[in-house]
């Protein structure tokens, strides 16, 4: 069979396999089967469209100290990985014209070509040295990913001053109203199984409500309720809104708050939450207590809020976020306490900043869960309104009727 002629044919379209010739072709004799060396040129970028300098096809980056297409990377690092070279022959002298049409055609010519434009042989790792230059990679990615976080933490800016003050002082208010502190592992009581289990009254949304585990969870809510109430009045800034303003902010805070405390105390262990201190409580003996679905939202919270590891500043910055919401309905005192709390998400943020946590977008997350509480809440608030009609009002204590009664259904879609 005749040598193909190195003209081309025009009518040929490009990456078409069905136009490809039976034979490669190859250079005339006079021709030079040298092509320039590329070696040691080093692109910053590829051009677009810029072609590889083996076959012309399109270049996908620098492979083996050329810029070359997929294709001829591949057949380069298999021939050096599997010594394929000196098995090579070519049946037209070895001066194949190699170009994206022919590139298969002659193996020979084509890795001829490879390393007359310069393709390094000794670039390309065996089998164990590429999975050790991967790992390498990969473990220089996560060193660049953790000095960047450093970086980025490093330049956060943290609680100056003023802030600090807030923060000490809404620390202190957590933990002089926060029952059993942070022995409250070993002080509290767990519910005993049977209670939970009794005789239930149907209310009118199909839950059910166990009579004897909503009078236990009732003797404990006046206490926690007053602890809440002490909270906000040690915070200066709450202590200086109009009387009426203040209520307000507690009754609507005030079951949010609570969730809060009892979220925090969650226990994977035992799969329990231990209430104002001292009660440990299921999930189920919660629900069928008078929270239904709530109990689902609390314990759900819990579980969530464990990877956050928060302490006790995060804990009282975060109830005093909640405190100071400005959409509560009927407030006078409006752009104050915006004021407020704005103040208080600022140290909050900075403070966050502080303590250096290693979970990523922590901030963002952790104003989620102000987020998940003020649904709590709302959720609380239409809850109630079954409870009230379905329980006997005797078994209510006033301070829970006080603060619970003609609240607010729905709360405000304000963002944090």
């Amino acid at each position: 069979m005749e040598p193909m002629s190195n003209k081309q044919d025009s009518n040929s379209s490009e990456g078409d396999d069905k136009g490809w010739p039976d034979v490669p072709k190859r250079r005339s004799k006079s021709s030079q089967c040298s092509v320039k060396s590329m070696s040691g040129y080093i692109p910053s970028y590829l051009e677009k469209d810029e072609p590889c300098v083996v076959c012309g096809d399109k270049a996908t980056g620098y492979h083996y100290r050329c810029i070359t297409c997929e294709g001829c990377k591949g057949f380069f690092r298999r021939t050096i990985q599997k010594n394929l070279h000196p098995a090579y022959s070519c049946k037209y002298e070895g001066c194949c014209i190699i170009d994206k049409i022919t590139r298969n055609q002659c193996q020979l010519c084509r890795f001829k070509k490879c390393i007359s434009v310069g393709m390094a042989m000794d670039l390309v790792l065996d089998e164990s040295k590429r999975v050790a230059k991967r790992r390498l990679i990969e473990e220089n990615r996560q060193r660049r990913k953790r000095e960047e976080l450093v970086k980025t933490l490093q330049t956060r800016p943290e609680p100056n001053t003023a802030e600090w003050e807030l923060i000490r002082m809404a620390t202190e208010a957590h933990r002089h109203t926060n029952a059993q502190g942070s022995s409250w592992k070993q002080k509290r009581k767990f519910l005993s199984d049977d209670i939970g289990q009794g005789p239930m009254v149907p209310t009118s949304d199909e839950d059910k409500v166990d009579l004897e585990a909503f009078s236990e969870f009732t003797k404990i809510m006046t206490p926690a309720i007053t602890r809440v109430v002490d909270f906000a009045k040690k915070l200066p800034m709450f202590s200086e809104l109009p009387c009426e303003d203040q209520i307000i902010l507690l009754k609507g805070c005030c079951m949010e708050i609570m969730s809060l405390r009892a979220a925090v105390r969650y226990d994977p262990d035992s799969e329990t939450l231990t209430l104002s201190g001292e009660m440990a409580v299921k999930r189920e003996q919660l629900k069928n207590g008078g929270l239904g679905v709530v109990s689902d939202a609390i314990f759900d919270l819990g579980k969530s809020l464990a990877q956050f590891n928060l302490d006790d500043s995060e804990v009282a910055l975060m109830q005093a976020v909640l405190l100071m919401s400005s959409d509560r309905s009927g407030l006078t005192s409006v752009e104050k306490i915006e004021q407020c709390q704005e103040a208080y998400l600022l140290a909050f943020e900075h403070y966050i900043n502080y303590r250096k946590h290693n979970i990523p977008h922590f901030w963002p997350k952790l104003l989620m869960k102000v987020t998940d509480l003020r649904m709590i809440g709302a959720c609380h608030a239409s809850r109630f309104l079954h409870m009230k009609v379905e329980c006997p009002n005797e078994l209510f204590p006033p301070l829970f009727l006080e603060v619970f009664e003609d609240q607010e259904v729905e709360f405000g879609s304000r963002s944090y």
